[in-house]
């Protein structure tokens, strides 16, 4: 049964102060698939000088962010989640099945994946939720197995008041054991063994605070960092 948590009454994070934190954990060099809704929004805070080579689903390798002009907006050159976004120099369009290829061939270093719930385990749910007749699952399940580390980006606590952090999912599963970092509104967390580790919280908020708004026990480490929003 989802647990109904607390939610702080304070100012949390906007979805780009998000996206902006988990930007900020993308190595250079890598190849990221970046997932439908909010993930795309950490594309424009991504320096072109780092060198992160963006993955769509839909057959881009070498996304880039969106255009900046209405005028710049091309209709053929849509994301997986058919937004608007710019091809980088060298980039390419490829095949359907040579998309999952790479997905599924163990080359993505990171996807970049939004969640409904993630576990303490390091399980997803991100594709149906509890009740719904049907869900829209795509290409997450490949993405998420087959990349080496899963980026879950989403809010701490979903709009009915339930937790999306959980000690079990009790939504549909996406993947087991796949996530490695999670970002929230409230906070940033690191799967462990151990289970989750709360790494850093938004400016404003206490440990205690992201504690009440999780449905999972919560490690705190030596030092706890605040967000840079």
């Amino acid at each position: 049964m989802s647990q109904i948590v607390k939610i702080p009454q304070k100012q949390l994070l906007k979805r780009d102060q998000i996206a902006k934190r988990l930007a900020a954990d993308l190595q250079g060099d890598w190849v990221v698939n970046i997932g439908i809704g909010i993930p795309t929004a950490t594309l424009p805070f991504v320096p072109a000088e780092r060198d992160v080579v963006f993955h769509s689903e839909n057959g881009l390798i070498g996304m880039g962010p969106p255009p900046t002009r209405e005028e710049d907006v091309d209709r053929d050159l849509m994301s997986a989640g058919k937004g608007p976004v710019t091809l980088i120099p060298g980039g390419a369009f490829v095949h359907h099945a040579d998309s999952f290829s790479l997905a599924r061939g163990g080359r993505l270093d990171c996807a970049v994946l939004g969640a409904f719930q993630v576990a303490a385990n390091g399980d997803l749910a991100n594709w149906k939720v509890k009740g719904a007749s049907s869900g829209n699952i795509g290409g997450a399940m490949d993405i998420a197995v087959g990349a080496k580390q899963v980026f879950a980006i989403m809010t701490h606590v979903a709009k009915n008041g339930e937790a999306k952090i959980v000690e079990n999912l009790t939504y549909p599963p996406t993947a087991l054991g796949v996530v490695t970092r999670v970002y929230t509104d409230m906070a940033v967390l690191s799967v462990t063994p151990k289970g989750f580790v709360l790494e850093e919280v938004a400016p404003g908020l206490t440990a205690e605070e992201v504690q009440a708004a999780s449905a999972a026990r919560l490690i705190l480490p030596d030092s706890l960092r605040t967000i840079a929003a």
